[in-house]
């Protein structure tokens, strides 16, 4: 396992590129914390501050895909450095201006959601480019779902140190400018200068046009949404079983079985279509919700939510490898920002539902969510299959293609897409 991975970081500018990626990603990773407690800081209620999150996570919904169209026609350090600098301007208005004004509250932190680089499809982008070899690059979608993990673990705790040694308005503005360095990392890096996307054909669907894309998206929307339910769900557990701290290790053993379950599935090399292996894993993760409602007592309760995170990142990681084969040509950016858009969604309709769930009929049937969510996922999938699992169509070029004057092709495994 060890040595799959280290093949992958002795390759060169991997490292750079994974520590540039996440380090830029800070910023969106710590939004959320980082906005309560400022507003909390200065004053504000909790609704203020949750509507001020939830604005910032709908604006970061819809600037990915479209951040990442940009990326596909203008190349990565056009777009990528300018938005991480227009998003830390606009955190960092917030940060001077405070609540006082809501109006300016709300559009700082909106425009700061919308211009958040789409660093993460970038650099999906950009691995095979940087590999060159197919079961490298598949094992390193896993390695990075894995190190996002690791980042949104990380992420909230860098939030806190930072308020306990400065304060809320220090650690928008630190982490903020932390990520701009590391999006700066990422596009002087020279892969990120001289990767190119293919010839596209001019389409306002853009990526959108692809069957298997959208099938996808469907699926991952509820998988997103059993996420985002369990997180609500955990909160009345935990007042019953100890409180706070029982509700931050739930979220930590969540986290816990993803990495586990990301490094063992991308340390081998998968055989057969990853379409049927995604159905599989799907399966195996909304089965692993379904113990959840057990309930049992608070230790019990850590190991099967560990269980329950385990599938989560071999999914992801095998939904890369999918968004990769079916991508339109000159998509392949905008296809990936559709997918963290469209998990990120899911997350969020799934806390919305969860919410009233729980309020009704308690944490039993909250955590019924995620298990229900997990089956309808699968049940998407089961409906497009074929969809899914036929091969992949280059998009034919039209005569004036929107990008790359000079014809130069993304380097891609994918049917229709050789390097």
């Amino acid at each position: 396992m060890v040595a799959g991975y280290l093949d992958i970081l002795r390759a060169r500018h991997a490292v750079r590129l994974l520590v540039g990626t996440l380090v830029g990603r800070l910023p969106n990773a710590t939004a959320a914390i980082a906005i309560v407690l400022f507003v909390r800081a200065e004053g504000g209620s909790y609704s203020l501050a949750g509507a001020l999150a939830a604005v910032y996570g709908v604006a970061n919904a819809v600037g990915q895909p479209v951040l990442g169209r940009l990326v596909d026609l203008h190349g990565q350090p056009r777009v990528q450095l300018p938005a991480a600098v227009l998003s830390a301007l606009a955190m960092a208005v917030f940060a001077f201006a405070g609540t006082g004004t809501a109006v300016l509250a709300y559009v700082a932190v909106g425009a700061a959601g919308l211009f958040t680089p789409p660093l993460e499809g970038g650099l999906r982008a950009l691995w095979p480019s940087v590999l060159g070899e197919e079961d490298q690059v598949h094992t390193a979608y896993a390695m990075d779902a894995v190190a996002q993990e690791v980042m949104f673990t990380v992420g909230p705790l860098l939030v806190t140190v930072c308020v306990s040694l400065w304060s809320p308005q220090a650690a928008l503005l630190v982490l903020n400018g932390v990520g701009v360095l590391g999006a700066l990392s990422v596009v002087v890096s020279p892969p990120s200068r001289a990767w190119r996307s293919a010839p596209r054909e001019a389409h306002w669907l853009g990526a959108l046009r692809s069957g298997g894309l959208l099938a996808l998206l469907g699926a991952f929307l509820f998988i997103g949404m059993a996420l985002g339910s369990i997180t609500v769900a955990s909160v009345p557990y935990a007042d019953d079983h100890g409180g706070d701290a029982v509700y931050g290790w739930l979220m930590a053993a969540l986290g816990l079985g993803a990495l586990v379950g990301g490094a063992v599935y991308g340390a081998r090399r998968w055989a057969g279509e990853p379409a049927r292996r995604l159905r599989l894993l799907v399966a195996l993760l909304a089965v692993c919700y379904l113990p959840l409602m057990l309930m049992p007592g608070a230790v019990s309760m850590v190991l099967l939510t560990v269980l329950a995170g385990v599938f989560l990142a071999p999914c992801i990681a095998c939904a890369f490898v999918l968004v990769d084969v079916h991508a339109p040509r000159g998509t392949v950016t905008e296809a990936f920002s559709w997918l963290v858009t469209t998990f990120t969604v899911g997350a969020s309709v799934g806390t919305g539902l969860a919410g009233p769930v729980v309020e009704h009929g308690g944490a039993l049937w909250g955590f019924a969510v995620p298990g229900a969510a997990g089956f309808v996922s699968l049940l998407v999938l089961a409906c497009t299959g074929r969809v899914l699992a036929a091969p992949a169509r280059g998009a034919v070029v039209a005569a004036s293609s929107e990008n790359d004057p000079n014809r130069a092709v993304e380097p891609r495994f994918s049917s229709g897409h050789q390097a």
